[in-house]
């Protein structure tokens, strides 16, 4: 039996082997297969085999030109897409080992995701500091598609016919993809500062967003859902404030994680307003997470996430991934009361 799915999970936190030689950027589980793709600012993307016994095998990769950002699987698990800094979007088919350049913007790709709904089947999306989002027919050469933005894109994702992206200058721009270069919304953020991260409910009925300040809100869609809308402070202590660099659900039970530059991660019950578990900080800030298809194990990157810029960088900082066997009491939804966590 797997390590990850027995209920006596007491052990530490395993660490991935060969893991990146700089920054960790992204992960991103396999929706098919145990298979996790990390991106590095090193320049590659590395793919890992997760073993039963929890370890780990390197079993391939990707190499760009410049650091990597992103990174997506495809709906059937045989395709994983990465892009960055060399303005290139690339894919590496697992079935026979090729990598092809899929896509390409004028400036860097900040994040990569694929669409699937009925009008949009298996098309890549791509956002770009250039201001544009496009739409990829891996069949052609050509983007089938570009959206216009006002700013420079910080952060993206998808779930169903939902696709929000966060901006520079706290814009949160949404689509519904039955009209893929249209905005659905414009909004300003809910929170006050830089935008970090958004994530789609995995219902699409709204989305989570995080931003530097420690500070995440949920905003629903639906006027009918708007009193359902609300932030939170998290990653924070009395002197200092920590960015949220990570927001991931859980794919059984929609609760969700955040991670943090304070190095810490927490899972959180967003339905009844309450933590459901902290963990103590791993002693290096935390970019990025990612749950695996059965949420059995939380994947997150260790790595300096530059927030506090190069004066604070000591160049001794250790570049890791991490995989923690989940509890499920330490994930499954909690009725509200009193003195909860």
């Amino acid at each position: 039996m797997s390590i990850f799915q027995t209920n006596q999970l007491s052990q530490k936190d395993i660490a991935v082997s060969n893991p990146p030689s700089d920054g960790v950027s992204d992960l991103s589980f396999c929706p098919v297969h145990d298979f996790l793709s990390a991106t590095s600012w090193d320049n590659q993307t590395r793919i890992y085999e997760v073993q039963q016994n929890g370890t780990t095998e390197l079993k391939g990769g990707i190499q760009h030109e410049a650091p990597v950002l992103s990174t997506v699987w495809s709906k059937d698990g045989t395709k994983v897409v990465s892009a960055g800094a060399d303005k290139a979007a690339r894919m590496l088919d697992l079935g026979n080992g090729s990598v092809a350049q899929v896509a390409a913007h004028d400036a860097p790709i900040r994040s990569v995701r694929f669409a699937d709904t009925p009008q949009m089947q298996n098309i890549l999306v791509t956002g770009s500091w250039d201001k544009t989002i496009k739409y990829w027919d891996l069949r052609t050469p050509n983007a089938i598609a570009v959206a216009q933005l006002p700013e420079r894109v910080h952060t993206m994702d998808v779930a169903q016919a939902l696709l929000v992206v966060g901006t520079a200058d706290r814009q949160i721009v949404i689509y519904n993809l039955m009209n893929p270069t249209t905005p659905f919304r414009v909004i300003e953020s809910p929170l006050k500062r830089q935008t970090r991260v958004v994530t789609c409910l995995p219902n699409a009925t709204g989305f989570a967003v995080g931003s530097i300040e420690g500070r995440v809100g949920f905003q629903y869609l639906s006027e009918a859902d708007a009193s359902k809308n609300f932030t939170f402070r998290c990653h924070r202590d009395e002197k200092n404030v920590w960015p949220v660099n990570a927001i991931s659900f859980h794919p059984t039970y929609g609760t969700f994680s955040t991670s943090g530059s304070d190095g810490t991660f927490s899972f959180w019950d967003k339905d009844s307003k309450q933590r459901l578990k902290q963990f103590p900080s791993v002693g290096n800030t935390i970019p990025c997470s990612a749950f695996n298809r059965t949420g059995t194990i939380f994947a997150y990157g260790s790595s300096y996430d530059w927030s506090k810029g190069h004066e604070t960088y000591s160049g001794t900082s250790k570049n890791e991934i991490f995989l923690h066997p989940v509890k499920d009491d330490d994930v499954k939804p909690r009725q509200a009361k009193s003195g909860g966590r």
